[in-house]
Parts: C-alpha cells; sequence; structure tokens
C-alpha cells in the first residue's frame, strides 16, 4: 500500500475518532442528567428490607471507626503526622454515599463496594482528625446515589433509613464518651446531610450543644440565611473560632455549579425559608474564614492518592483556594494528582477533604484549643 494512501487512511480513522468524541461530548451536554439518571437512580420500588436488618450499633462490627477497633482506617497517617495519645476531644465522623448501585435504595452493611468505600473515607477524611481526637465513625445505611439525582418519594424514603441509622450510632457515641467530653462533627456530602438533619433536631438541647467544638459540614450547598439558623451554632468567622460551622465545595476554574445550583434552590432550608436567592456558606479550609483568598504557599499538605488510594503522598504548597462570591471553593485550574472521580463542571466533591487534608488537621486542633482553654 503506497503511503500517501496509508496516511490518508491514518486521517480517516483520528478524523473518526474526533467525530465520535464530539458526538459524545454533544449528547453529554443535551441530556445529562438523563443519562445520569438512567445510570444511578433504582428502577425498583424502595423496600427497606433488602438493605438487612437495623445496625446494632452496641457492636463494634457496625462501627467503620472508633477507638477499640483493631482495624481503624481513621488512624491512618502520612509520614511525618502523628496521632493524639490522650486526645480530649472525642469526633463523630459521617462518610458520604458508598454505595453506587442501583440494585436498591440503600446499601446493606455487607455491601462489598461500599465497604471498600468506606475504607477509602476513613482513610483521607477522618483521619485528618485523630491528632485532636478519638474518632468515631458509624458504617450506616447509605441512600443510594441516585436517590440525589430524583425527586421520587422513594428518595426521601432512603434518606429518612440512612438519617435513622446515623442517629441511633450518635446516642450510642454519646453513651460511650465521658458526658463532659466536647465533640467535633463531620461530615461528608450524604454524611453532611444527617448531621445537619442532626443538629437541627437536637438544637434544643442545650447541654449537647455546647459541648461541640466545630462542626464540619461539607460537601453540601448550605445556605446562610435558611439553613444556618436552623443548627444552634453560627458559621465561622475567623480562624480559631470554637462552636461554630464550616462548610465548603471544591470547584477547580472554569467551574460550572449549575447542579450544585439546582440542589440548593430546589426546597426551603432547614429554618423553613426559601434558599433561592440566599448566600450559600463558604469557609475557607487554608484560612478558616470566609472572605480571605490564600495562596497555594498557605496549603500545609493535600493528599494526592496514589495506585492503590492508601499510597497517598502529602504534597504541600500547591493548591490555592478562595471562596468566590456565589459561596463556591475556587482552587485553580485542575491540580495535577486528582484526575480521577472529578465531577461534571469542574467539581472536586471527592477530593473536598484530600485537597486541604493538613490544614482540615491544624483547623481542627486550633478550635479545640478554644475551645478547652475558655
Amino acid at each position: 500500500m503506497e503511503p500517501p494512501l496509508l496516511a490518508r487512511r491514518f486521517l480517516y480513522i483520528i478524523a473518526g475518532l474526533i467525530v465520535l468524541t464530539l458526538a459524545a461530548g454533544i449528547g453529554w451536554n443535551l441530556f445529562q442528567d438523563q443519562l445520569m439518571r438512567f445510570a444511578f437512580v433504582p428502577g425498583v420500588r424502595f423496600d427497606a428490607n433488602v438493605a438487612g436488618p437495623a445496625p446494632d450499633y452496641a457492636r463494634p462490627a457496625t462501627w467503620l471507626a472508633r477507638p477499640d477497633l483493631a482495624d481503624d482506617p481513621s488512624r491512618w497517617l502520612p509520614k511525618g503526622e502523628t496521632r493524639a495519645v490522650r486526645p480530649e476531644v472525642a469526633v463523630f465522623y459521617v462518610p458520604p454515599t458508598t454505595y453506587y448501585g442501583k440494585a436498591s435504595w440503600n446499601a446493606s452493611l455487607d455491601d462489598a463496594e461500599s465497604r471498600k468505600w468506606l475504607n477509602v473515607f476513613g482513610w483521607s477524611e477522618a483521619s485528618a482528625f485523630n491528632a485532636v481526637g478519638a474518632v468515631w465513625a458509624p458504617r450506616y445505611r447509605s441512600a443510594a446515589l441516585g436517590a440525589f439525582l430524583t425527586g421520587a418519594p422513594d428518595s426521601a424514603k432512603a434518606l429518612d433509613l440512612a438519617y435513622g441509622d446515623v442517629a441511633r450510632a450518635f446516642d450510642v457515641f454519646l453513651a460511650q464518651i465521658p458526658a463532659s467530653r466536647p465533640i467535633i462533627l463531620a461530615g461528608h456530602s450524604q454524611g453532611t446531610i444527617h448531621l445537619m438533619r442532626l443538629l437541627h433536631d437536637r438544637v434544643a438541647d442545650k447541654a449537647l450543644s455546647q459541648r461541640i467544638v466545630a462542626a464540619y459540614l461539607v460537601g453540601w450547598p448550605i445556605s446562610v440565611e435558611a439553613d444556618v439558623p436552623a443548627l444552634g451554632l453560627p458559621a465561622c468567622t475567623a480562624p480559631g473560632q470554637a462552636r461554630c460551622l464550616l462548610s465548603w465545595q471544591s470547584f477547580a476554574e472554569p467551574a460550572e455549579p449549575r447542579m450544585i445550583r439546582e440542589i440548593f434552590d430546589a426546597g426551603p432550608g432547614l429554618a423553613g425559608a426559601p434558599r433561592k436567592g440566599t448566600a450559600m456558606l463558604c469557609v475557607n479550609p487554608l484560612t478558616g474564614a470566609p472572605a480571605t483568598a490564600a495562596l497555594p504557599s498557605a496549603n500545609l499538605g493535600s493528599l494526592v492518592p496514589g495506585k492503590d488510594f492508601m499510597g497517598a503522598e502529602l504534597r504541600p504548597g500547591t493548591i490555592s483556594a478562595r471562596c468566590d462570591p456565589s459561596g463556591l471553593l475556587l482552587i485553580g485550574g485542575p491540580p495535577k494528582g486528582f484526575d480521577s472521580f472529578v465531577m461534571p463542571g469542574n467539581n472536586y466533591h471527592v477530593f473536598d477533604y484530600a485537597l486541604f487534608w493538613a490544614n482540615i488537621r491544624a483547623d481542627a486542633a486550633a478550635r479545640a484549643r478554644t475551645f478547652l482553654g475558655r
């Protein structure tokens, strides 16, 4: 075959691939909502029995992390970091969604894929707090990812089931720690939804409220006007401030937060007023304050995942952060080492903790020192 003909055929193949890629991109842009629902929304009716019986939180096996577990991913540390030897604070951490299937609306506790991801989030998120407190994290019957992609009644039932597990685990947690022990609450994504509801339900318990050092309500849009007043604590406004709330959602630029904005605008906040038109809470994890922007030099260390996730490297000084007027946390251009699991719109949701791991660690310690020194 003559070289020019070979070249022409090669160019035809490349052109065909470009056309297919463009067609896929156009299809995704036009039908991404429908495609996401098709991929993740369960096609069955909600049935609480499918996820198995309610966890018995008196059993250590129903916990991802607690002080007496031999295999606890929250105790993981990168090189050079140390855990608290005699922690004066107890941490209640609620993991994000770990069930991405569509066979049921909630994960069972023995779902292998869910358990794998729980371990990943245990070491990459909950571990940020092990320098300041003993970490407790329940395994719970997580609502499926598809529950967040539809307004069907089954979605609310799945979230109610998951919240029931978290609330019962919290009661066991409280019964197991000293009655005067200060508490840090930490969650991500679905875990934050359940912690917001927990704070709302327990806000009248002043004795409990007075014990909360801080609440890290990360990875879910929170309205300053329509949600925060119902949570019993104000938003954090300064580094080292105790008894306040932090929240952020990480986007690289250019950011396209359409999905987040639709969730935020869809309904009323916990205080009863509409969220639409209100400010979204953003506290910069690099500075501990909402209005202060930070250069990469302020980042004490991002957890850059290795091939097996556990082989992560703590890399300082590479990622900046600033809260923009819309309430997003912008981190500059797409960061190196975080290429997998980026969500549509340059949303780095999966890495909300990992991007700022060392700063979250230092932030929690500073707020605990303030609380304990009162």
